[in-house]
């Protein structure tokens, strides 16, 4: 809650520390800016903070505030190395900021500086957004998240906000081309980051349509604001008027054109819904399936299921929860229509009440809910999209890979117990699941390891994960102490029974070592690589724990994915290709270890790196441990060499590595 004594008190703080740095001496005024620098630090996680330190940036720099560091001269900064430095916590993160500020007043020509033109300082600006568009949109990646506290997060999230607020675009075409293009690849079930982005293009950018780049940043802009033609210049209410002017021969094209501008991007403009009611409800269903894009076989399913389809959409879509029709669209796409248990599920949702609770979280989680628009009409919707693009799901600013994770796994494979959980948490905001016989309640056990809820998820997940992480922490608590992982015990009760009961784990945890990393890695390849297990493919996804490395390959933490195939890629590279629940499989893991999301056979939502380099980060998988054995004796020792070299010179310094032979 906002403290006004508080922030008084913190202004006045800073008017006496800024004194005493102005009056210092030599001698004196590297203590005085340390001070002053601390006071800063509590200034800058508020936007009133923010300005307040930006109006005094050039009697800060003056004062000495930059004297004597790396910062000293603004026409040697490196825009690249910005983001790393924010990510190294207070001081560093704090004049880092500081530096920014500094540069925004010289491009706006407030502040002159020697060696530096408003121009040179206008495109720094520009790089630096471009390059940290985690913090722009508050959307940090995984390595972000494990280094950064929630203080340091706010502030540097307020800083880019008050940037990109005051920032020309204009030069940043390309890269904010490429960003929106891999964003869209992914097919995130949720939209809000490439939403935003299209948005500030739109907002701080003139376009030309005759310009390549420009052309193409249009593209993404007509595909939610200007579908079709006749959509160009009309709001929703204005489109709905037009539709009941066409023909049905007008209406097929309109249909068609619609479609395409979904699925080019898997973006969902609000004239869609307008449109699709429309046709069901003039009775027009027939061209339903164009609206959507179908293919023959998703034509042949709605065609089956028109009435029961017809229904659900007709008590879920509109225009502000229009992005559920394309979930639905690979819905129909999928097949997932065709199981009675699914159907029957989707029927019962339609009946529920909502917890009161589940209720608030729903809401919170729209950012601006509607409202025509229910709780359950947002829940409905968020389950028509993981339902669609299981490889979509995300863990948001949450600890909770887990927990997206097994959303995933349902979604694929188990549908209706998805679609159960979700209808049982929803009504009682509890949850129940079995470990090793005996019962665990959501609402009876301890915390998990959310403390406090990020609401940038959907709706599924936000009425899920508080009592999923609850659940899987409790049976991590119960399945500790053996000696072992205790992930062994926990994934096949928490996933399902479809997991492999064969465990392998390179960490030891009894000697905090890596043992026998050889053989974990004959195993990995017996289980899962074409080559060496008989040409044999994955089954289900197979939960695998992973190291999370810095770009540096230094060790941060753990993380936990799902391998989902290995292929082989259209340059015949053996490739892992597996599901980052983290919203960004992007990343740069160290020794040029970056998992690709497009352009490498991936299927939407999918990120791959070649096989050896996603085994040089994984520490404990599932598999059959009736075959492996005999399988081990085909993988080379070369290909274990050089995936153990990877290991050893990244995560690897921060264990003890021991050669003793594990029995497989």
């Amino acid at each position: 809650m906002h403290n006004p004594v508080l922030t008084d008190n913190t202004y006045q703080k800073f008017k006496e520390q800024f004194k005493e740095l102005s009056q210092a001496t030599a001698l004196t005024r590297s203590e005085k800016a340390r001070k002053m620098m601390g006071q800063i630090d509590l200034l800058i996680d508020t936007t009133d903070g923010l300005k307040l330190i930006y109006q005094k940036i050039e009697d800060l720099s003056n004062a000495g505030i930059f004297e004597g560091s790396a910062w000293a001269d603004p026409s040697k900064l490196v825009a690249s190395l910005v983001g790393g430095t924010l990510k190294s916590g207070h001081p560093n993160s704090t004049i880092e900021i500081l530096s920014e500020l500094r540069l925004l007043a010289i491009a706006k020509g407030q502040y002159k500086a020697k060696g530096i033109s408003p121009e040179e300082a206008e495109n720094f600006i520009q790089e630096v957004i471009v390059a940290n568009l985690e913090f722009v949109f508050n959307e940090p990646l995984e390595e972000t998240r494990l280094v950064m506290n929630e203080h340091e997060l706010k502030k540097v999230h307020t800083l880019f906000k008050f940037i990109a607020e005051k920032t020309e675009l204009d030069n940043v075409k390309e890269k904010l081309v490429e960003e929106l293009t891999l964003i869209c690849e992914q097919r995130p079930v949720v939209t809000e980051k490439q939403r935003k982005i299209i948005a500030l293009v739109k907002e701080k950018i003139d376009l030309n349509p005759e310009n390549d780049l420009d052309a193409r940043l249009l593209r993404f802009q007509r595909c939610i604001y200007k579908p079709t033609l006749n959509s160009f210049n009309k709001n929703y209410q204005e489109y709905g008027d037009v539709l009941k002017k066409l023909t049905k021969s007008q209406l097929r094209e309109e249909a068609i054109e619609m479609s395409k501008a979904m699925l080019s991007f898997g973006l969902v403009s609000q004239y869609h819904p307008i449109l699709i009611i429309f046709l069901i409800e003039k009775g027009h269903k027939d061209l339903v399936p164009l609206s959507m894009g179908l293919s023959q076989g998703g034509t042949a399913r709605w065609n089956e299921f028109r009435e029961f389809a017809s229904n659900l959409i007709l008590k879920t879509i509109h225009p502000y929860n229009a992005q559920c029709i394309y979930g639905f669209t690979k819905m129909l796409e999928s097949g997932i229509f065709s199981r009675e248990a699914v159907r029957s599920g989707l029927a019962n949702m339609l009946t529920i009440r909502i917890h009161p609770e589940v209720e608030t979280r729903i809401l919170k989680s729209t950012k601006t809910p509607h409202e025509k628009v229910s709780a359950l009409k947002y829940l409905m919707g968020a389950l028509f999209r993981v339902l669609g693009q299981p490889l979509g799901v995300g863990q948001g600013n949450n600890p909770t890979c887990q927990s997206a994770r097994g959303i995933s796994m349902w979604s694929q494979h188990s549908p209706a117990k998805l679609i159960h959980m979700v209808q049982t948490a929803a009504t009682y905001n509890d949850l129940t699941f079995r470990f090793e016989a005996q019962e665990i309640k959501a609402s009876a056990v301890g915390l998990g390891l959310v403390q406090k809820l990020d609401h940038n998820l959907d709706a599924v997940s936000v009425t899920l994960v508080p009592m999923l992480d609850k659940i899987y922490n409790e049976m991590m608590l119960r399945a500790s102490g053996r000696g072992e992982d205790p992930h062994k015990w926990v994934n096949p009760a928490l996933y399902g029974q479809w997991i492999q009961i064969g465990f392998a784990s390179a960490y030891d945890y009894l000697f905090n070592a890596i043992v026998d990393f050889n053989g974990f890695i004959g195993v990995f390849y017996a289980m899962c690589h074409p080559e060496y297990n008989g040409g044999n493919r994955l089954i289900y996804p197979n939960p695998v724990g992973i190291f999370i490395t810095s770009a540096k390959g230094d060790m941060l933490g753990f993380h936990a994915v799902s391998l989902l195939r290995v292929d082989m890629d259209q340059k015949g590279i053996y490739r892992a290709y597996f599901l980052n629940p983290n919203n960004e499989g992007r990343q740069d893991w160290g020794q040029n270890i970056k998992p690709s999301v497009y352009g490498s056979g991936e299927i939407h939502g999918e990120s791959s790196l070649p096989i050896h380099e996603f085994a040089a980060r994984i520490y404990a998988f599932h598999y059959n441990n009736l075959e492996a054995k005999e399988k081990m004796e085909y993988v080379p020792d070369y290909e274990v060499k050089r995936i153990k070299n990877l290991a050893k010179e990244s995560w690897g310094r921060s264990y003890t590595w021991i050669e003793t032979k594990k029995s497989w």
